[in-house]
């Protein structure tokens, strides 16, 4: 065989005039395309609604209300929401707006009686 000649890479059976070509189904279609959206969330409470909500709606979410592996139920909330130290309510949303619920929850403070300060 020479250096140009490519050698057959087809399975083979039997010697018949059978297609000996192994195919395998990747589960690609026309329903799911080859690539994924990267911005699709896998937790459909994760997903970020673009139409404008408001802060009691937002609230009322839910992202994940089942049992985890130890057989506890786990409730998270969507959004939380917070009281900014001008008296103004926000509402975050658990996935995109972590770092500032991290934040806000270092900045809690209560008193002895129990009250939430800020420093």
């Amino acid at each position: 065989m020479s250096k140009q000649e490519k050698p057959d890479r087809t399975a083979t059976v039997n010697s018949g005039k059978q297609d000996n070509q192994v195919t395998q189904d990747i589960g690609l279609s026309k329903d799911k395309p080859e690539k994924p959206d990267q911005n699709e969330a896998v937790n459909p409470g994760d997903k970020v609604d673009s139409t404008a909500q408001t802060i009691e709606e937002k609230a009322q979410q839910v992202a994940v209300d089942a049992p985890d592996i130890t057989g506890d139920h786990v409730k998270v909330p969507t959004y939380f929401v917070v009281d900014e130290p001008d008296g103004e309510q926000k509402a975050l949303h658990h996935v995109k707006d972590a770092e500032e619920i991290s934040d806000v929850i270092r900045q809690a403070r209560t008193d002895e009686e129990g009250n939430r300060t800020w420093r």
